[in-house]
């Protein structure tokens, strides 16, 4: 049996649309028929309109790829149910099938059948979850293998529910952090250019009907006003196009790694960089390592979660080392890319063959540690947008205030 998407009418005329499961696309037909549903459109996993473009682009696949992709929580809330299910003593395909019942999101369900599909075809987990690598990353399929080899999966599924919870909580606890300085900021933003575009102009009137001479902050300040009011849409357009033409130029490896060291030289941010690939790289390798999985692979794998080119390197390099004998605190240390007490847990976690458990002391701290940087950096910048905020309009009160007390004296 397969996963099929469909599209019918109901009784109302309405369109409809669901997930089902079914032999062939008659089968699926008749179940819709059955439903006293009138089918429009029925399409298998594999069984999409090739709609290719001039210059070969496939986009029904980038729509699939786009489609079969799960968010953090969607992972978590999935994998959460599926270990409650195996421990439950449920069969995995039973427990698959269960599982894609309870998702209200569509595709959700149609990847949790996409993988039944294949277990039902004898596939082992692992091996079904690798059809989709877009929903189901290295790391998880590796964790998975694992849990499958040792008779173990339930726990391990719970491991990497944990895992992805986490995550999850990591992501949204600095996206918190973020939204009052950059609401902030998008305000301040906001009332200068309402000043310039809505204010300044009508001042502009008074001042031309006294015909004297302007300081040159009020004339600076005028010229800018008309600047925004005759070129504003375009200096939008362009900032726009800006942005995706930086997206575009860092799609070049070479490119995004010299944009990565400078990243990791800022002042804060290249500390924040650090302190969240660290936290990353800990909890995955302890996870990893929890789990039965060989260390090299676990490096390989745990390196992949980093963001920064440059601290992917060196993870790469770290591998490099213990691969020829080399300890892994000695080879993470010749880096200088992790922090020392990183680095110290590490090898405490070695000397007495606790590394899983000592890893994750590592990445918990890494993430107090975070939380508290972010802290910092976001007390700083509050103050300084509410600086930026009242130099700007200072200054603009000053330009237009100038010239009317040189008009009073005059008077």
């Amino acid at each position: 049996m397969g996963a099929y998407s469909y599209k019918a009418l109901n009784e109302d005329g309405k369109t409809v649309k669901g997930i089902l499961e079914g032999d062939s696309e008659r089968h699926i037909r008749s179940q819709l028929r059955a439903k006293k549903l009138k089918p429009l459109e029925v399409l298998g996993a594999g069984s999409e309109a090739q709609a290719n473009t001039g210059d070969g682009l496939d986009l029904s696949a980038w729509s699939r790829r786009r489609a079969s992709r799960l968010s953090t929580r969607e992972l978590s809330l999935i994998t959460r149910q599926l270990a409650s299910l195996v421990k439950s003593g449920l069969p995995l395909d039973e427990a698959l099938h269960a599982t894609a019942k309870q998702s209200q999101k569509a595709n959700v369900k149609r990847v949790v059948l996409q993988v039944r599909t294949k277990v039902l075809e004898g596939f082992s987990l692992a091996q079904a979850l690798g059809d989709n690598p877009t929903a189901f990353n290295d790391m998880y399929r590796a964790l998975v293998r694992a849990g499958e080899g040792s008779g173990y999966l339930s726990p391990v599924l719970e491991r990497l529910a944990d895992y992805t919870q986490t995550s999850q909580q990591l992501q949204q606890r600095i996206k918190m952090a973020m939204i009052y300085p950059v609401v902030m900021l998008v305000v301040s933003l906001a009332v200068i250019i309402a000043l310039m575009v809505l204010v300044v102009p009508k001042l502009v009137k008074i001042f031309e009907q006294g015909k004297r001479e302007l300081p040159a902050l009020t004339e600076g300040l005028i010229a800018t006003s008309e600047f925004l009011m005759n070129y504003g849409v375009y200096l939008f357009v362009a900032l726009i196009a800006l942005y995706f033409f930086i997206k575009r130029l860092m799609r070049d490896p070479k490119r995004l790694r010299a944009w990565h060291v400078v990243q990791l030289k800022l002042p804060v941010i290249g500390e924040l960089v650090k302190q969240i690939n660290s936290a990353r790289f800990a909890a995955t390798l302890s996870l990893l390592s929890a789990s039965g999985v060989p260390l090299l692979q676990a490096l390989n794998i745990s390196g992949q979660v980093m963001t920064n080119k440059v601290l992917q390197e060196a993870c790469d390099q770290v591998a490099a080392a213990v691969r020829e004998g080399m300890s892994l605190s000695r080879a993470m240390e010749n880096t200088g890319h992790f922090p020392p007490l990183l680095v110290q847990l590490v090898a405490s976690g070695e000397t007495n063959g606790t590394l899983p458990q000592q890893l994750d002391n590592a990445s918990k701290d890494q993430e107090r540690e975070l939380e508290m940087m972010l802290g910092v950096a976001m007390g700083l910048l509050e103050p300084a947008t509410i600086i930026f905020m009242g130099g700007a309009v200072c200054v603009i009160v000053l330009a237009i205030l100038t010239p009317i007390f040189e008009m009073t004296k005059l008077g």
